[in-house]
This record gives structure tokens, C-alpha cells and sequence, in this order.
């Protein structure tokens, strides 16, 4: 296994098919912190196959290599807790003189929400072994420049869109990368487990009240409240007649 870095290291292409894919064929010889960051990606990813739309150097489009050395196979769930709780740390930074920093939230499982609009998509790809998670791959599409989206995608929003400034892409990246490097350093402890699910939960979107919810492959619509989320990232709901139910990604959808 490569030697851990002591900082994130920033490899910037001008294109490829996506920082994933590239970070996966060559994670084997990166160290820890390793970044592959694309100015315009061919052929992003999102969750399950879904496609990641990103206007060419805009955007943060970037992969991260993570080896984690005490989350176990079955704890893999609390490395998409420390990436979005960075992702969120970020953004509460850069939004902090206006509305929106206490609006920014975890849309569950890892997408990242400013109110009701998707600003953070995250791709987390685990590779185990016997002994336990050789590595991790994070990517994370972050709306930055973009001001108008073509993609049927129906909620995107950008910082640009929130605040009408510019930003250095660079700047965003390394500061992102950064955080996200500290974040797994500090959380990689079991001692600390307990303490980033709390946090986790206490970023939730829609983590107080009763909201609507679909169940894609009965298309059962109800209305129901978060009341957990499992250390295997299903999420557990309790509907208007006190029914709980534990799904798992992609098992049950927020209607907006």
C-alpha cells in the first residue's frame, strides 16, 4: 500500500471520463489524499448510474483516494458521514454572511441541499478486501460557476446562483479537498463514531416534522417523519400512523 500523504495532493487534468474511473485504475500506486480533479468531464457519474451534468471548468469535479485504517466493512456508511459533513462545513463557510448557511443540509443518503435545491452530488465507491476497505474513492460534483442547467435534473443550484459572486475553481478544490482530508483524519477513531453519526443526523434535510415521501416500486405515497438513520445508512421512517419503515437507497424518494 502507497504511503499516506500529510496534505491532499491535487492531480488537474483538462478532461476525462470521469475522475472515478480514472482515480480507480490508479489507485493501487496513489498515496492517501490523493485528488484527480477534471476541468470538464466526459462521462460523469452519479449514484446508481445516473449521469452528473457539470459545464466544462464551472464546476468542482473532482475524486478523492481515501484508506481509512479503523472503518470496517460493515461501518462504511460513516465515511459518506465524514465527506458530506465536510462538504456541509464548506459551504456554511462560504455562505456564512447570507440566509442560506443555515440552509445548507444533507439530503439523505449524500446529496447536499440549500433549501430545497441540490447543490453537492457525492459518488462513494468502497474496494474490500478480507481484511477490510483497501480504499475509497469520493467523488464530488459541486455546483460552483454554472448559472444555467439543460439536465432534466429538476432542483440544481449553484453558488454562483446563490450569491452572485465568482469563484477561483483551484481555491475551491483545495480548500474543499482540504477539509474533506481532515475530516476522515480526525473521525478515523471509534471513539468518535458516536459523536459523527450525531452530527450527521443533526444536518439531516427535512430531520424535524412530517414530509411526503414515494415508494418508487409500489408507488405508495405517504407522509412520514425521519426518525433514524442505521449505522448501514438505511433510513428509518415513521409514517402518520406510527408505522416505522427502514429502507435502503433508492428503496423510498422525497417529493419535493
Amino acid at each position: 500500500m502507497s504511503t499516506n500523504l500529510s496534505q491532499p495532493h491535487i492531480i488537474r487534468l483538462l478532461q476525462g471520463t470521469s475522475s472515478n474511473s480514472i482515480l480507480a485504475a490508479q489507485a493501487a500506486r496513489l498515496s492517501h489524499g490523493t485528488v484527480i480533479s477534471l476541468v470538464e468531464q466526459t462521462a460523469g457519474r452519479g449514484q446508481r448510474g445516473n449521469s452528473w451534468e457539470a459545464a466544462p471548468g464551472q464546476n468542482v469535479t473532482m475524486s478523492m483516494l481515501l484508506r481509512p485504517r479503523n472503518v470496517r466493512p460493515n461501518e462504511q456508511f460513516m465515511l459518506s458521514e465524514m465527506i458530506s459533513l465536510a462538504i456541509v462545513e464548506y459551504l456554511r463557510l462560504v455562505l456564512a454572511d447570507t440566509p442560506y448557511a443555515s440552509q445548507v443540509a444533507i439530503k439523505w443518503p449524500n446529496d447536499i441541499y440549500v433549501a430545497n435545491s441540490k447543490i453537492c452530488g457525492i459518488l462513494i465507491e468502497h474496494s474490500l478486501t478480507s481484511s477490510g476497505i483497501s480504499h475509497t474513492i469520493a467523488g464530488i460534483g459541486l455546483n460552483i460557476n454554472q448559472t444555467e442547467f439543460v439536465s432534466p435534473a429538476p432542483n440544481p443550484v449553484s453558488l454562483a446562483q446563490l450569491t452572485g459572486a465568482t469563484y477561483n475553481i483551484e481555491q475551491v478544490e483545495s480548500m474543499l479537498a482540504k477539509l474533506i482530508f481532515d475530516a476522515v483524519g480526525h473521525y478515523d477513531d471509534p471513539a468518535l463514531f458516536a459523536e459523527l453519526h450525531a452530527a450527521y443526523i443533526s444536518c439531516l434535510w427535512r430531520r424535524q416534522g412530517i414530509h411526503p415521501y414515494m415508494e418508487p416500486q409500489s408507488g405508495r405515497l405517504f407522509s412520514a417523519a425521519i426518525t433514524g438513520v442505521l449505522p448501514t445508512g438505511h433510513l428509518q421512517l415513521t409514517d402518520t400512523e406510527g408505522r416505522t419503515f427502514t429502507y435502503a437507497f433508492k428503496e423510498v424518494a422525497a417529493i419535493l
